[in-house]
C-alpha cells in the first residue's frame, strides 16, 4: 500500500484529522507561496511528489504532481526526468520528497536545465540535528545513512525507497561538491525550523501527542527552542536559485 496511489485516501485522512499536521502543511505551502513571489512571472510553478497534500489550495497557479498517478494530480513526473523543456520553470517546490529521490544528482541537474534564470527551487525535507538523528535512525521507518559516500541509492519504491539524511549530506556535509557539480544553482538558506512539533504530531502515523488546543503552545515551544538553539531544527527550509 505504501508504495502505490490506493493508500491516497488514507494519507489524506491522516492530514485532515490531524489539525497539527495540518497546520505543518500549511506552513510549508505558506513558504512556497512566498518563494514564488520572489521568482520571475514567467514559467511553469511545478510541485514534485504532492501525494495527498493540498497545496494548490494554497497556491493555485501550481502544477501538482507525483511519480505515482495519484487521483487529482496534474501529472505523473519523475523527478529525475522532467518533461519540461529548457528554461521552462520557474519554481521547483517538494515537502518531504528530496530523501525519496533515488539520484539528486540527476534530479539537480535537470533542475538546472529546465529553470529560468532566477527561477527557485523550493524544498522541505528533514534535517540531522541532535533531535531529529536519533529519531530517524532508531524510531523512523524510512532507511536512513548519513554516513554514505554517495547521494544515489537503490530505491525499493517511490515512498519506502529513501535516506533520510539526504538534504544534510547535499547542501551541507557536500556543499563544495554540490557547487562545483551545479555551476548555475545557488544555494540561498539553508534554514532549520521544527525541533519537535512535527514527531509529536505524529507525522504521517495515526496517532498524535497535540491536540487542537495545544497546537499554538507547541509553535511558540518550536520558535523558542529555535531561537535559543538555531541548529536544533528536525526539519529544513531550503532555497536555491538558477544563476
Amino acid at each position: 500500500m505504501l508504495d502505490s496511489p490506493a493508500g491516497y485516501d488514507e494519507i489524506r485522512r491522516k492530514i485532515e484529522k490531524k489539525p497539527a499536521l495540518r497546520r505543518f502543511y500549511l506552513e510549508v505551502y505558506r513558504e512556497y507561496q512566498r518563494s514564488l513571489q520572489r521568482c520571475p512571472r514567467a514559467g511553469v510553478a511545478l510541485e514534485l511528489g504532492s501525494g495527498a497534500g493540498f497545496a494548490k489550495e494554497i497556491v493555485p497557479e501550481l502544477v501538482t504532481s507525483d511519480l505515482l498517478p495519484y487521483r487529482g494530480v496534474d501529472q505523473v513526473v519523475d523527478a529525475t526526468r522532467l518533461p519540461y523543456a529548457d528554461q521552462s520553470l520557474r519554481l521547483l517546490c517538494m515537502m518531504n520528497v528530496f530523501h525519496h529521490i533515488p539520484d539528486v544528482g540527476a534530479f539537480l541537474s535537470e533542475a538546472e536545465r529546465c529553470l529560468v534564470s532566477g527561477g527557485r527551487i523550493f524544498i522541505t525535507d528533514q534535517h540531522v540535528g541532535p533531535i531529529s538523528r536519533p529519531i530517524l535512525k532508531y524510531l523512523h521507518h524510512e532507511p536512513f545513512d548519513p554516513a554514505a559516500a554517495n547521494w544515489e541509492f537503490d530505491s525499493t519504491g517511490p515512498l519506502s525507497g529513501a535516506n533520510g539524511a539526504l538534504a544534510w549530506m547535499v547542501f551541507v556535509r557536500d556543499k563544495a561538491m554540490f557547487e562545483k557539480r551545479f555551476p548555475g544553482l545557488r544555494l540561498l538558506r539553508y534554514q532549520q525550523h521544527a525541533p519537535l512539533r512535527y514527531w509529536l504530531a505524529g507525522g504521517l502515523k495515526k496517532w498524535s501527542l497535540i491536540p487542537e488546543w495545544g497546537i499554538g503552545m507547541a509553535e511558540a515551544l518550536d520558535s523558542l527552542l529555535i531561537r535559543l538553539w538555531p541548529n536544533l531544527g528536525s526539519f529544513v527550509y531550503v532555497e536555491i536559485v538558477r544563476r
